[in-house]
């Protein structure tokens, strides 16, 4: 099973840490094991992996997200760019 690996900047670590079921809802469509990691340099840039077991669905949500996974992500305070790596 594929690895998925997104950073982003955030507005606010707290603010995107309290996300984090919500986050593992979404994410849960297409992957399992999905975790979140905060810089050590104590900057406002994180990580979330997870193993992807819908290749397209993960594409989807990263290229075209529904109105509702944008409004948690703004809710969440994410910033781009975001970038995924497989």
């Amino acid at each position: 099973m594929p690895k998925m690996v997104i950073t982003h900047p955030v507005v606010d670590i707290d603010r995107w840490l309290g996300g984090k079921a919500d986050r593992v809802a979404t994410f849960a469509t297409f992957a399992t094991n999905v975790t979140d990691y905060v810089a050590a340099d104590g900057s406002n840039n994180v990580a979330i992996t997870g193993d992807v077991s819908d290749m397209a669905a993960a594409q989807a949500i990263m290229t075209s997200p529904s109105p509702e996974s944008a409004a948690q992500a703004e809710r969440h305070g994410v910033l781009t760019p975001m970038i995924a790596h497989i």
